[in-house]
């Protein structure tokens, strides 16, 4: 049963914390608008055939790709904007001004040690309530759980720092520890933001957060453990010896790592922008069932009358959408061009930026662009891996998506749930993984 979080609690809880950390950003609105195009490829088909409104024709993708879509992600810090009203979550939701400026001229008064205190405090005062179910752990338990913090226990690291396998107790389920890096790209706003919404926010598609700790400078985040890693180990990294995922298992992914976008976008109360969508973030259970994880980056988004949220690019090199690489503002439709890139990466085996590949093959999408062009090249674009165990109505339908979410104009994109429903259909309709569609459904073109 998915958690809904009431507006009023999480906005309020969020902005205490924001203002312990760095501060609270500008917000904005998202237009909801329907996806014209996305949908149009699957009329045909479930209309029993024919061309459909948009389906007739030699027609093919025409997917606008720009080349700032990805030279110009960076990881920066957040640039703090405040504005006339931003202490406001929507009109009916007013928090206390002299409330937060007492708490953020209190806080800067304090040491470190006391706000990582502050931190385990606010998430322990909302557990108490029921809303949340982490707990606090000691660094003694979790030294305990991972042998020490041995090298043998080490799962990898990212941008927070090092993550660690362990087991809490004698019998006790497996979890995945991750340690901050005090030298690392990512510091104490990234752990706050993380552990927040991880508390808050519950779902089926969004990993679980169990815990963590804040003793004395050590900050963890204790999460369960996901056996089957990440999906970049099973598309983009592959071990020798190791079998592809097939055509249905990529798609079940997709769908799933879509609807733990849409639960973000259209479930939580305020929005949250997800904002480093990647192969890497895609954990797997025993099932291949993606979980997100990492909300390091996350950010609280539009809402009220607001058109964006401004703010530093940060990112991924390769995955962020190009009004957010040129302009610093983001949406709901950043995350949608993600989720295009990291799709066409399951469809093609591609990474997003790949400098071991020729000069004009580095860049994901600008090399998908002439593809997408020209229905006689789809085929080009599926995963050699594959070894044609695909139904060809199901790729040129993933090549639909996948072009629907990198349109240049973010208001062509399709929202997530509308993304969410094609892959829905698209799952069931090209599960079998046999190449035996002799009239493959034609893409139709996009709007210009």
């Amino acid at each position: 049963m998915l958690l809904q979080v009431h507006r009023i609690e999480f906005a309020q809880a969020f902005v205490r914390l924001h203002y312990i950390y760095s501060g609270w950003g500008a917000r904005s609105w998202r237009s909801r608008r329907p996806a014209m195009g996305i949908l149009c490829c699957f009329q045909s088909h479930s209309a029993g055939g024919g061309g459909g409104k948009h389906g007739g024709g030699d027609q093919a993708v025409a997917a606008s790709s720009s080349s700032a879509s990805s030279s110009s992600c960076r990881n920066n810090n957040d640039r703090v904007e405040r504005r006339p009203g931003a202490e406001k979550m929507s009109s009916n939701n007013n928090i206390d001004n002299s409330n937060l400026v007492a708490l953020v001229n209190e806080i800067i008064a304090e040491s470190v040690s006391y706000r990582h205190k502050r931190v385990a405090e606010e998430i322990l005062k909302m557990g108490k309530a029921g809303k949340v179910t982490a707990r606090a752990f000691t660094y003694a338990e979790l030294s305990e759980a991972t042998g020490g913090f041995r090298a043998e226990s080490l799962l990898g690291e990212g941008g927070f720092g090092p993550v660690y396998r362990g087991r809490l107790s004698s019998g006790g389920p497996e979890v995945a520890v991750k340690q901050l890096d005090r030298n690392g790209m990512q510091g104490t706003r990234e752990f706050l933001v993380e552990a927040l919404m991880l508390s808050l926010l519950k779902h089926p598609n969004l990993v679980t957060l169990l815990g963590f700790c804040t003793d004395a400078d050590h900050r963890m985040l204790v999460y369960e453990y996901m056996p089957m890693g990440s999906l970049e180990d099973h598309l983009l990294d592959l071990l020798p010896g190791r079998a592809p995922l097939d055509w249905a298992t990529r798609m079940r992914v997709a769908q799933g790592a879509a609807r733990g976008l849409e639960y973000l976008h259209d479930s939580a109360r305020p929005p949250v922008i997800y904002r480093d969508f990647k192969a890497s973030n895609i954990l797997l259970d025993s099932g291949f069932h993606a979980r997100l994880s990492d909300f390091g980056l996350a950010k609280v988004g539009p809402v009220g009358d607001k058109t964006h949220v401004s703010t530093r690019v940060m990112g991924t090199y390769g995955y962020c959408a190009p009004e957010y690489a040129l302009t610093g503002k983001l949406t709901t439709m950043s995350d949608v061009y993600s989720f295009g890139v990291v799709f066409l990466e399951i469809i093609t085996g591609r990474r997003a930026i790949d400098t071991a590949r020729p000069p004009d093959q580095h860049n994901l999408v600008h090399w998908a662009g002439p593809r997408f062009k020209d229905k006689r090249r789809f085929a080009e674009m599926a995963d050699p891996l594959l070894q044609g165990a695909y139904p060809t109505k199901g790729l040129y339908q993933a090549l639909a998506i996948a072009a629907m979410c990198l349109q240049d104009d973010a208001t062509m994109r399709p929202a997530i749930s509308d993304v969410v429903t094609a892959l829905e259909y698209l799952t069931v309709a090209g599960g079998g993984g046999a190449a035996d569609d002799d009239n493959p459904t034609q893409i139709p073109k996009q709007q210009a």
